[in-house]
């Protein structure tokens, strides 16, 4: 695989889209994972299905330079839990940022707050899976504070790959109108919608995309890109960042990257996307 990046004359890949979670709450997203053919018609195997040491093995032999652990609670009373555990994890791997996640719950701001004062580089929220309105008014000293600090939040607010309650652009258009200095990184492209998210991109100077998942072969069947706006995605370089759903991916790692690399948009563009523009974005070193 690094025969993919290492021409490009970047160090490594900076994938802010990965999955470390404890043990007991992993095995219960593989169980769903394992079920989810009834939800979307297809099969969802897992491809990276082994205990944490051996997967932060296959990152750094991937060349993977930079990570995240991306948690995020289906439920009340999860998001603290979940924020400690993954301070600990990011104080044991030195290549993974500080994540952290949250709910819409009293008291959420104040320990989305606590957690940036700890170090969290990126929060994750999942529309889909939380089952809540972003708008939520619960929620709305947590992205306060978020645009206030300009901490990047990694958000699966698209419908893909099965649709929620609460899941499209639409609620995305109305948070952004409330909260303009939100720094938002849209999972997965947005899909399928993707057009609609590009225009949010163009609209709002904190909204970025990132690519988890879009444009390879098991996606693509389902939910295109469409080559019309791959002029458009190729403007907006400089706010496209990588992403894998490692571990939690049907396909080998490099058909990620590959996937990528094939849209042919040019190597400063592909530098960006690889790496540069999530090291802009989180100030790493």
């Amino acid at each position: 695989m690094r025969a993919l990046w290492e021409p490009l004359g970047i160090p490594g890949i900076v994938d802010v889209h990965t999955h470390f979670m404890p043990d007991r709450v992993l095995r219960k997203v593989w169980a769903y994972f394992d079920q989810v053919g009834p939800l979307t018609g297809r099969t969802w195997p897992i491809t990276y299905r082994f205990d944490e040491e051996r997967r932060i093995e296959i990152l750094r032999d991937l060349g993977v330079r930079r990570f995240t652990s991306l948690n995020y609670p289906h439920r009340a009373g999860m998001a603290q839990w979940l924020n400690e555990w993954s301070a600990e994890f990011a104080a044991s791997y030195e290549a993974c940022l500080h994540s952290a996640t949250f709910y819409p719950e009293p008291g959420a701001g104040a320990y989305v707050a606590a957690a940036i004062d700890a170090g969290a580089q990126v929060f994750k929220a999942h529309v889909q899976v939380g089952d809540y309105d972003p708008n939520d008014p619960l929620l709305d000293p947590v992205w306060e504070v978020l645009a206030e600090r300009r901490v990047p939040v990694v958000i699966h607010a698209g419908h893909g790959p099965a649709p929620g309650t609460f899941t499209g652009p639409a609620g995305m258009v109305r948070l952004l109108q409330r909260y303009p200095g939100l720094v938002l990184v849209v999972a997965h492209m947005g899909l399928p919608d993707y057009g609609a998210f590009l225009d949010l991109v163009e609209q709002h100077d904190g909204v970025h995309l990132d690519t988890t998942m879009a444009f390879t072969r098991f996606t693509e069947e389902t939910a295109p890109f469409p080559r019309a706006e791959l002029p458009r995605l190729r403007d907006l370089g400089q706010r496209v960042l990588f992403g894998s759903d490692f571990p939690n991916i049907p396909y080998p790692y490099l058909e990620s990257v590959r996937a990528v690399v094939d849209l042919d948009l040019g190597d400063d563009w592909l530098r960006g996307v690889l790496h540069d523009n999530a090291v802009r974005l989180f100030g790493l070193d």
